[in-house]
């Protein structure tokens, strides 16, 4: 009996729909459940000696196979992780959306591996991976410490989720550092992050727009997100980057340290100070951010504990 890939496939996803599968972990399930129609494709292949080199072959032909598969079965969706990773939903985008934000708050670190994370979880391990990675320091931004003067929407898309500094003289010999400082050159770059759990086809544009104009202060600014479904959906991200100088960053909440910048930001050159003093003036903790700007350009000395972000949401 010849091997129907497509129907494999969806059975596969479908039977294992609480799962997200790379190509390979789908092959690995194809041989596992239909060795006989395996064995007869390994047997008519010129070109294929063994087993291993089969999988590799399934695996080649399910990723090449992907726009047409999904095509046939909507109910295929794709994760653009590295590598890929395909999954079984009958949810509308919207609905996907609305699962992914109403993750309980309360899981531990220990479970983010089998449960959906809430963005407030989130908070955490990009610190984690933005100072281990990147040497950035960073710091949370509450909007529930703003004061919100402004009227019900007067701050909406005003803050960035996490902000952040890097240090530019970092290495630097003692008498360069103080001549670059007497010259007043710049020492730092600030960064600007808007997290989210999931982008889609639904909320990709809204939540773009929604980084450029928290970030529009700052050198750089970043969109994350903990998964981004479809390819359609990064190719859209990736027309707005390019319009916009936005970058884009694939957060590994199981693996912080794997998280991925998919498309580096274009920094801005200078600080637009006038909108980071409505941010200082609106949120403390965004004054607390300029505070320990200050303190290090007057000081040198950056401590980590002042720079945390948190997930006590």
């Amino acid at each position: 009996m010849a091997l129907n890939l497509r129907e494999s496939v969806f059975t596969i996803l479908r039977e294992y729909r609480e799962q997200k599968l790379t190509a390979r972990q789908i092959a690995e399930k194809i041989l596992e459940f239909h060795p006989k129609a395996c064995a007869e494709k390994l047997a008519r292949s010129d070109s294929l000696n063994n087993q291993s080199e089969l999988l590799q072959q399934i695996a080649a032909e399910i990723g090449a196979s992907r726009p047409r598969l999904q095509k046939i079965h909507p109910q295929i969706k794709t994760l653009e992780t590295r590598p890929r990773k395909f999954y079984y939903s009958e949810a509308s985008a919207g609905e996907e959306i609305a699962r992914a934000e109403s993750a309980p708050a309360s899981a531990t670190r220990n479970t983010l591996a089998r449960k959906k994370h809430s963005e407030a979880q989130l908070y955490p391990l990009l610190s984690e991976y933005l100072y281990a990675e990147l040497n950035l320091y960073s710091k949370r931004i509450d909007e529930r410490r703003s004061s919100n003067n402004k009227g019900p929407n007067g701050n909406r898309w005003l803050y960035p989720d996490i902000v952040a500094l890097e240090d530019l003289t970092n290495g630097w010999d003692a008498e360069i550092l103080a001549c670059a400082s007497q010259y007043a050159d710049k020492r730092t770059r600030l960064w600007s992050f808007e997290v989210k759990c999931l982008l889609n086809r639904a909320n990709s544009r809204e939540c773009f727009f929604q980084a450029l104009s928290n970030s529009s202060w700052a050198n750089l600014g970043y969109l994350v997100a903990a998964e981004i479904e479809g390819s359609d959906t990064l190719k859209e991200l990736r027309l707005l980057c390019a319009a916009h100088g936005i970058g884009l960053m694939l957060l590994d909440a199981e693996n912080p340290a794997e998280s991925q910048i998919l498309i580096p930001a274009r920094e801005r050159a200078a600080i637009d100070w006038d909108i980071a003093n409505r941010l200082a003036e609106e949120n403390k903790d965004f004054l607390a951010y300029i505070k320990n700007i200050r303190h290090f350009y007057q000081t040198g000395d950056l401590r980590r504990s002042d720079w945390q972000a948190t997930g006590d949401e």
